[in-house]
């Protein structure tokens, strides 16, 4: 063991009430002490319930505040998992900096009141966007989810909608999306029309299940207390009582935009959820949503929430391709 360390040097430990718990907070082979080892340099050693920190200053406070955010959600009665270990460090890695007071350390990064719970499971923000954006999914009746695949738009706000529907706050959840790229020809496809929309609305489906059992989701779609249809059936609709989804709205006209727009109706929460990076129509033709975010923006009722690369939460080669375009489109421009 060293007998001195350099002055930037610091040793700090832990001392955690539930030995029990220390077993999920550390992953299995210590994978999640590993993990964040790997990410601020700061060496961890757990004995009985206390934990060794060494490295930095800012090492160990950025170390510090990632495991008491967990230890906190093990504490709750949920799981921890490596997703969830990155999305704490994610999330105290921009909260935090040198110049942070670490006097008294959060409890949770990701606060109760950015927190989504279904019957299945409970789910925090993994990035400051999303906790923003999770924040303007209660609060605000409409609100734009804008940015790249993999930042939890749509995933977010379907849980958001079955958290509203199970609480009794809407009688139903209408989810939509352009059946196709351009145009919504589905009379082309073989099979029925529940045959032709599936294949483009079936991630709507997958979120859901991960909400509430697949079970209850096809009792509810046939109760009419989940709708999934095309935008093209939103035509004439007033939609009241009701948890509204747009996904994939970059690749609507503007014509179909306002036209989804103006559904809303009494006791109505409207997300639209898109990238405008990544629109499929015609050459020529201008996206609904690019339209709708020149037209709608400063209206003081309505929440643009924008994502890019560091709020992608999939596998972290995601967000750097993400970026990696992102670059290419900056320099071409």
């Amino acid at each position: 063991m060293k007998q001195s360390q350099p002055e930037n040097i610091a040793s700090k430990v832990l001392e955690f009430e539930d030995n029990l718990l220390l077993p999920a907070l550390y992953g299995e082979h210590n994978s999640h002490l590993l993990r964040i080892e790997d990410e601020f340099g700061c060496e961890l050693s757990g004995k009985g319930n206390l934990l060794s920190l060494s490295g930095t200053d800012e090492a160990c406070l950025l170390s510090r505040d990632v495991l008491l955010s967990l230890y906190h959600k093990l504490e709750e009665g949920h799981q921890v998992t490596i997703d969830d270990v990155d999305g704490a460090i994610r999330l105290v890695a921009l909260l935090d900096s040198p110049k942070t007071d670490h006097v008294a350390p959060r409890k949770n990064v990701s606060n109760d009141d950015n927190v989504i719970r279904t019957r299945k499971t409970t789910i925090s923000p993994r990035s400051i966007n999303q906790a923003r954006y999770i924040e303007s999914l209660r609060s605000n009746d409409m609100t734009f989810g804008l940015g790249p695949a993999g930042t939890g738009k749509t995933f977010l706000a379907v849980a958001m909608a079955v958290s509203h529907l199970l609480e009794g706050k809407v009688e139903r959840i209408i989810l939509s999306r352009p059946a196709v790229e351009a145009g919504e020809k589905l009379g082309f496809l073989p099979g029925d029309l529940k045959e032709k929309v599936d294949p483009y609305l079936r991630p709507l489906y997958d979120a859901l299940g991960q909400m509430i059992s697949m079970e209850q989701t096809e009792k509810r779609l046939e109760r009419g207390e989940i709708e999934v249809a095309p935008l093209a059936f939103m035509r004439g609709r007033t939609l009241s009582d009701a948890f509204v989804i747009l996904d994939e709205a970059q690749n609507t006209t503007p014509m179909q935009m306002k036209m989804f727009l103006t559904r809303f109706g009494q006791n109505c929460h409207m997300v639209v959820c898109g990238d405008p990076s990544q629109v499929d129509l015609p050459d020529g033709t201008v996206s609904g949503l690019k339209d709708a975010m020149d037209t709608l923006e400063g209206i003081g009722d309505i929440s643009f929430i924008k994502f890019d690369a560091d709020d992608v939460v999939r596998h972290k080669l995601v967000g750097k391709i993400v970026r990696a375009y992102d670059e290419k489109e900056s320099r071409n421009s």
